[in-house]
């Protein structure tokens, strides 16, 4: 955590992470709180301590005129009981062979970020001794490797992004990587996730999506303790599967695993913002005991195949949100545009406006595939139920089910780009590939807020 000339400060009092301290500067400041990690990457030597007030503050090694324990924790801030709190930084060219291989790949966000403790700024961070250094704990469960494929802002991403790092994703597990996780912005996490879960139908291994809700420089930070929970199941988790791996609850007790084609961000600012829709979590995962709970079957076990990657998507297929009075001319542009696959998030059971129908009618038979949700995010649809339903299943709209509508929207541009046939891509979207159709619902898919 802290390297030369703090490690040896600090050791040379007794002093670890999690103690309260006292320090005493040269011009007479006297501060007092816990010793933090460091998590600065910073090549001054820094000593991080958190204040009462719950911010943090970086004190120079040379500024230090005196450092003493005013209270000592024991197993404080995550750490196992008994393992050394203050302990030299692992480098990227240290292997431990009984540890597992996992490779992190950045791809923007804030999760993989450093402060600066001098001038307040919080960085990018994606080298392997970057990331150890700032969260140190994961390289005590895996040997780490990172590379930065991208840097950018995830309303930005495209689906030939996602092409770019499933493709550096494939490429890691064939070398043998025992584990692959994704760093990536939180507000089009989902989207990704998806992409990648129909890309590797077929996985040896699992790969992890994570994110930071709060970045590194604010004390409710979820950032480094996401990224433990997410190495923990990319190195030990017994399912091969992509998942997206976020705080379970506001505290720091877990983590959920959430099925890459089942997860939706339902808020805009809570640690526990993602939550799995129409199902239950994968397992729940607990960074401070180490351990992995599952939840649920897991669609395919860790090793138990070997890669299958199908890495392309259509780009030109459309998401649209009914609303009262929408124009059918919006769907006639899309047609006109050269579009070849239409989601459309419909009302309740699967509706949109009567306006709507010849124009959708239209849209498919110039070959566009076109596929009904609903914007309620709960339930699953049924165009059966009324007369409007059954005039849109009668022109050749297709149920969704109970996807979700991002999850149908990446599916169909899967599809659509990897089946030359359009019946065969109207069978793909009614059929279950990887999780993103549940066919039974009970009352334990719903999240603890509403019974």
């Amino acid at each position: 955590m802290y390297s030369e000339p703090g490690y040896e400060l600090l050791t040379s009092k007794g002093i670890k992470v999690g103690d309260r301290v006292r320090i005493r500067r040269k011009d007479g400041l006297v501060v007092e709180g816990i010793l933090l990690p460091r998590y600065s990457i910073s090549r001054r030597p820094t000593i991080v301590v958190k204040l009462d007030s719950g911010y943090n503050i970086g004190i120079h090694i040379d500024s230090i005129v005196d450092i003493n324990v005013v209270k000592r924790e024991e197993a404080s801030l995550g750490e196992e009981a008994g393992s050394p709190a203050v302990m030299p930084l692992i480098e990227e060219t240290e292997v431990f062979p009984e540890r597992p291989f996992v490779v992190i790949i950045g791809t923007g966000g804030t999760i993989a970020s450093k402060i600066e403790y001098e001038t307040g700024a919080v960085k990018p961070a994606f080298s392997s001794e970057e990331i150890l250094e700032a969260v140190p704990e994961v390289g005590y469960i895996a040997n780490i490797h990172a590379e930065s494929v991208m840097n950018i802002l995830s309303e930005n991403m495209k689906p030939e992004y996602w092409e770019q790092i499933g493709r550096v994703v494939a490429k890691y597990i064939s070398e043998g990587a025992d584990g692959v996780i994704i760093a990536h912005g939180t507000d089009t996490m989902g989207y990704t996730a998806a992409a990648l879960s129909f890309a590797f139908q077929k996985l040896p291994v699992p790969i992890v999506f994570v994110g930071s809700q709060r970045s590194s420089d604010r004390p409710s930070s979820d950032s480094a303790l996401n990224l433990v929970g997410a190495t923990l199941v990319a190195a030990r988790a017994p399912f091969a599967e992509v998942v997206v791996v976020m705080h379970g609850e506001p505290s720091d007790s877990y983590m959920l695993a959430h099925r890459g084609t089942r997860v939706r961000k339902m808020h805009t600012s809570r640690r526990d913002a993602f939550q799995t829709i129409n199902d239950i979590p994968l397992a729940r995962v607990y960074p401070f005991e180490k351990k992995i709970e599952l939840l649920k079957k897991p669609l395919r076990k860790r090793r138990e195949e070997e890669l299958d990657a199908k890495i392309k998507f259509e780009k030109k297929v459309a998401l649209i949100k009914f609303y009262p009075g929408m124009e059918p001319e919006i769907i006639d542009f899309l047609v006109d545009r050269g579009y070849k696959g239409i989601v459309i998030e419909g009302t309740g059971l699967g509706h949109v406006g009567d306006q709507l129908i010849d124009s959708l009618e239209r849209a498919i038979e110039n070959d566009v595939v076109v596929v009904m949700t609903s914007q309620t995010i709960f339930g699953r649809i049924n165009m059966n139920v009324y007369s409007t339903g059954r005039k849109l299943l009668s022109i050749g709209v297709i149920p969704g089910d109970d996807m979700l509508s991002e999850t149908a929207f990446v599916k169909l541009s899967w599809v659509l780009a990897n089946t030359e046939n359009r019946e065969e891509a109207k069978k793909l979207m009614q059929r279950n590939l990887v999780g993103e159709i549940n066919r039974r619902h009970t009352y334990t898919v719903y999240p603890r807020w509403i019974h």
